[in-house]
């Protein structure tokens, strides 16, 4: 069987996206979503108030815990509506398998997966960006001025005052001297040292403007890649579209599991596909994998037990379990059928050979297996004819010969000891 191709691959991401969104916009979901917030709210309300309980006063102790036992019940009852909800829409999703299928048109434009524009994101330099901030400009202390001792005057000068004066020149000389030394030496370490400051300052810009180019380079070789993807990916979609205008195996075999890989499951009851399409008989052969009939939830629904604090939950009879089990199997492969069918408008597929099973290990003999439940032979013109919408899938797989499990929830394999194509016939 043939695995999921590329664009299968791209496919299918986008179509869980999708499922995504459409879940979203359900109502059913909506008030899922909207159940368990009101859980979460309740929940916290609850915790609030037996925090609130434990700090009040002894007056006012019993109405606090009375208030807390209230709203922890509110909580509880909250998140039993939450669960019940979960259930509610699983089922419902197990229920409307083909119905979801027959609401969407199953045909895909492969024009919609050519890359028209790549996208390409902004280049983000950072800090890269920011230039090494300047240095100041650098300031030298003021230099020394030489400020000659005033000279002495009236009976000062005359009794010795000349010579003072000359020594007072002196000494203000020689601590002009000093203090010119003393400022060379400062101005000439704060020069040293500016210079050494500009030249760490130009290596942190070169440094920088170095990084910046590097990032710009790989930012450029990233955006070339991504377009180089993008034209390998339209080249390659140009070959599908031309394989399958001219009937290339390879294209169909590619096509369909676009097809397929569109068939988006619910979490709940996930389906995988293989297949392999052969030109010369233009049969597709195909298996659907379901999951067993663990996945399918066995709780009718949940109740709160108020005397016990406890939540417990009713099972489903089990004669409902094995029909909705048995129903969903039925409803896969009429829906397979359908969406291959239906997504081939150019009619190249004539006929389909169709298995779906479920993967196991065998208890005989240990070793895995596959277990057919619907073994079906479907050509074109028969199955188009009818009606989906009203159809009974069980009635439509009898009517068009299939073997069938008389018990897929006990995984019993189909009869194929009468063949399939003969009793379609």
């Amino acid at each position: 069987m043939a695995r999921r191709g590329f664009f299968a691959e791209l496919n299918y991401q986008a179509q869980q996206a999708e499922k995504r969104r459409r879940q979203e916009a359900a109502a059913a979901y909506r008030a899922q979503a909207a159940a368990e917030r009101e859980a979460e709210r309740a929940r916290k309300a609850a915790e609030r108030a037996q925090a609130a309980a434990g700090r009040a006063s002894a007056a006012e102790q019993k109405a606090a815990e009375k208030e807390a036992a209230r709203l922890h019940a509110e909580a509880r009852m909250a998140e039993v509506e939450a669960m019940n909800g979960d259930l509610t829409y699983e089922f419902a999703e197990i229920d409307g398998l083909l119905a979801a299928t027959l609401e969407v048109d199953d045909y895909v434009d492969l024009d919609a997966l050519k890359i028209n524009d790549v996208q390409q994101p902004p280049f983000e330099p950072g800090d890269l960006a920011i230039p090494t901030p300047q240095l100041p400009e650098l300031v030298y202390p003021r230099q020394p001025e030489y400020q000659e001792p005033p000279a002495p005057g009236g009976l000062a000068a005359a009794f010795g005052g000349k010579k003072k004066h000359q020594v007072a020149i002196e000494r203000a000389k020689a601590e002009h001297v000093e203090a010119m030394r003393r400022w060379h030496e400062q101005t000439t370490a704060m020069h040293a040292q500016y210079v050494a400051e500009q030249d760490r300052h130009r290596q942190a810009e070169q440094d920088r403007l170095a990084k910046l180019a590097a990032a710009e380079n790989v930012y450029h070789d990233e955006c070339r890649r991504r377009e180089a993807e993008a034209a390998e990916h339209n080249e390659h979609l140009a070959e599908l579209v031309n394989g399958l205008a001219f009937d290339v195996e390879f294209a169909i075999q590619e096509y369909v599991g676009i097809v397929l890989s569109n068939s988006v499951y619910p979490d709940v009851f996930p389906v995988s596909h293989g297949h392999d399409f052969s030109l010369a008989s233009r049969e597709l052969t195909l298996t659907a994998l379901i999951p067993d009939p663990s996945a399918v939830p066995t709780v009718k629904e949940y109740k709160y037990v108020k005397a016990k604090d406890e939540i417990s939950s009713t099972a489903l009879p089990a004669k409902t379990q094995k029909d909705r089990y048995a129903s969903a199997v039925w409803q896969v492969a009429v829906r397979t059928l359908h969406e291959v069918f239906e997504a081939d408008r150019a009619g190249k597929i004539h006929s389909i050979a169709l298995t779906v099973g479920v993967d196991r290990v065998s208890p005989a003999t240990g070793q895995p297996e596959t277990v057919p439940l619907v073994i079906v032979a479907a050509d074109r013109e028969t199955f188009s004819s009818f009606d989906l919408g009203n159809v009974v899938p069980h009635a439509t797989l009898t009517h068009m010969g299939a073997a069938l499990s008389k018990s897929p929830f006990d995984l019993t394999p189909a009869d194929t000891s009468r063949g399939v194509r003969a009793r379609g016939q």
